[in-house]
């Protein structure tokens, strides 16, 4: 089961410049476990630590964001899209 996590720029130091990665998991929680055993280091940066997704990073499937749907343990199915989105501030 292929799902693509979209990575995002201030992100990619830690995955080697790419903007995409392939994961086979079953949840969301499992796919950023799975990019922790790829790219160590990067789950720290999306989850805090209670394991819970950090208030600034917005993560989504298929373009809904988790915290409407069952946040980590929100299933995937093949061909899924995660986007990692770092909230942004200023004005």
């Amino acid at each position: 089961m292929a799902v693509t996590v979209r990575i995002p720029t201030p992100l990619r130091k830690l995955t080697n410049e790419q903007e995409t990665i392939e994961v086979n998991s079953e949840t969301v929680g499992a796919a950023i476990d799975h990019l922790e055993g790829q790219f160590p280091g990067i789950k720290e940066r999306l989850v805090d630590e209670d394991g819970e997704v950090r208030r600034f990073v917005n993560v989504y499937v298929n373009e809904e964001d988790i915290r409407f749907l069952d946040n980590q343990a929100t299933p995937l199915k093949d061909g899924d899209d995660i986007s990692i989105i770092p909230a942004i501030a200023g004005g």
